[in-house]
């Protein structure tokens, strides 16, 4: 039983995965009215007639929530019942499906009545925070076997308050990320990092502001990672988790950057922007984990 929950876990997390990708391949082609103003059915039709790109899209990125969204059910409730004596269980089990539902209400009340972007762009947010607790509790059911050592760290308050602050601070990132993509401003700087355009000036409008907002957010989050991750080589190379955590985390990061400069110079080549939402996902995963770690450390006063 222990093996089948352990393969439940991996399978819904990846699930988890492909629903936040299938989510940001409905924005990056338009293709969030590809049913129409009609759900669960699509254009009111149980089996569609009428076939486009769109609907298909559309259409598809619905039935892998659906589907997920019921393993992700299966193992709230098995994980509750096999390992609910571990401390963080309960609490995740029920946060993974409760942000689950909540993201497919959203997205239903989208397609329905529509919203404003920055009520759309808390979709992806809040499809993260339920994939993030699938993810640590795919890391509990693991743990079991095979203890992690997470109960012999020493995190001190400094190092604490890094990891809560910056996670904090991605989720903001994550936002500003998502509003670029649902106000559709991901081209309107042709230049990087610069806003230049035709001449260099302070944002002319809206859609320059949330631009360069995500990206100022962006950079300021890739040099706090960097001084952490410094941090974690000078002072934690005996606690391997912190050690490679960060240097994992690091390397996360600047992928993304990397990725989310791609994006203008290829002109929203779909295949980069998707690997920009995939980073961001396993950056917010390993934050998650350092959350999870830090509430089990050893604190003590050191500071460093």
């Amino acid at each position: 039983m222990r093996r089948s929950l352990k393969w439940l876990a991996v399978a819904t997390t990846i699930g988890m995965v492909f629903i936040l990708l299938g989510g940001a391949l409905v924005t990056k082609t338009g293709s969030g009215m590809g049913c129409g103003r009609s759900w669960p059915l699509c254009n009111g039709e149980f089996v569609p007639t009428q076939i486009t790109v769109e609907l298909i899209i559309e259409l598809a990125h619905r039935l892998v929530s659906g589907v997920v969204g019921f393993l992700v059910l299966i193992l709230s409730i098995w994980s509750w019942r096999v390992i609910g004596h571990i401390r963080e269980t309960k609490f995740l089990a029920f946060l993974s499906l409760f942000f689950l539902v909540l993201q497919g209400l959203i997205g239903a009340a989208a397609v329905v009545w529509g919203q404003s972007s920055f009520v759309l762009a808390l979709h992806f947010g809040i499809s993260l925070v339920s994939f993030a607790a699938v993810f640590l509790l795919t890391l509990l059911i693991f743990e079991v076997d095979k203890k992690f050592e997470a109960d012999k760290l020493i995190i001190d308050s400094r190092m604490g308050r890094h990891i809560i602050g910056v996670s904090i601070y991605s989720y903001f990132v994550i936002y500003t990320g998502a509003l670029v993509r649902h106000t559709k401003a991901s081209l309107i700087c042709r230049d990087w990092p610069l806003c230049l355009n035709d001449a260099p000036a302070l944002p002319g409008n809206l859609y320059e502001w949330v631009q360069m907002g995500h990206r100022t957010a962006a950079g300021i989050i890739f040099i706090w990672v960097a001084y952490i991750t410094y941090l974690a080589i000078r002072y934690y190379k005996e606690q391997k988790l912190l050690y490679w955590g960060w240097i994992i985390s690091f390397i996360l990061v600047t992928l993304q950057v990397i990725a989310g400069a791609l994006i203008i110079f290829s002109r929203l080549n779909l295949y980069i922007a998707l690997l920009h939402a995939f980073f961001i996902t396993c950056l917010f995963g390993v934050f998650s984990y350092f959350i999870l770690l830090w509430t089990r450390s050893k604190k003590n006063s050191r500071k460093i």
